[in-house]
């Protein structure tokens, strides 16, 4: 039986469990995510919580006490696969590890990982969102500049990377963007796909990514305006949810 390491944080389980059940009765997809990652709204930003590297043994971590940008993404999406807390334990080994095997190698580590690996769960929407302002480059992930890797122990990934330029998201690219689209500030940093991972939000006429800031100011889960937020930044990768 797999070892699971679990805190709750300001949830109990039966919390959890009946926000959840509550979640699923709402059918859309965007607005069910925008349920979810709603309640995470001020949850302290958490680095380095899940367990396992090349040393030692992987196992499944569910910490709710805080979250990084990935983790945040993560929890989410399971949470929005499932109808109960028993469920949702289960589809995060869906969501975070190719196959659902808790292994440090099986991990998503990048977030276009979530492409191959997640098929089912989501699409890359990139070229979709962006038309023919979508870049494409082909890239080696892991591989940093000098040679050495981001993530010791796992593989070098070749890989094509899809990203609109920040410069060429205008209204009609801002239009096609959907509420519940998770997506990924584009990095040009040799070796990387994305710096930085959230959530698409649309609410009254505005754009925002809500993700789970690391920035001083904020060391918690934030709605920041897109536009603002990407506006020196080289551009953003749109996977979107399926049904």
């Amino acid at each position: 039986m797999k070892r699971t390491h679990i805190r709750s944080g300001r949830w109990t389980e039966e919390d959890l469990d009946r926000i959840i059940r509550e979640s699923s009765k709402i059918k859309t997809i965007g607005r069910r995510i925008d349920f979810l990652s709603k309640q995470f709204l001020g949850l302290r930003y958490k680095g380095s919580t899940l367990i396992g590297d090349m040393n030692t043994k992987e196992i499944l971590v569910i910490d709710l006490e805080g979250v990084d940008c990935f983790t945040y993404l993560d929890y989410v999406e399971a949470m929005r696969m499932s109808v109960s807390y028993s469920e949702f334990t289960k589809n995060l080994t869906r969501v975070r590890y190719r196959n659902g095997k808790v292994a440090f190698r099986y991990r998503n580590h990048f977030f276009t990982d979530w492409i191959y690996n997640n098929s089912d769960m989501v699409g890359d929407a990139t070229y979709k969102v962006g038309g023919r302002t979508t870049k494409q480059i082909k890239k080696m992930l892991n591989r940093k500049k000098d040679g050495t890797f981001f993530i010791p122990g796992i593989k070098t990934i070749k890989r094509e990377i899809r990203f609109i330029p920040s410069a060429d998201i205008n209204a009609l690219v801002i239009r096609k963007l959907r509420t519940g689209d998770y997506v990924g500030i584009y990095s040009d940093m040799q070796g990387l796909d994305v710096s930085h991972v959230g959530i698409i939000i649309k609410n009254k006429g505005n754009i925002y990514l809500r993700h789970a800031s690391s920035l001083k100011e904020n060391k918690k889960v934030v709605d920041q305006d897109l536009m603002k937020y990407i506006s020196k930044r080289p551009g953003i990768v749109v996977l979107r949810p399926k049904g």
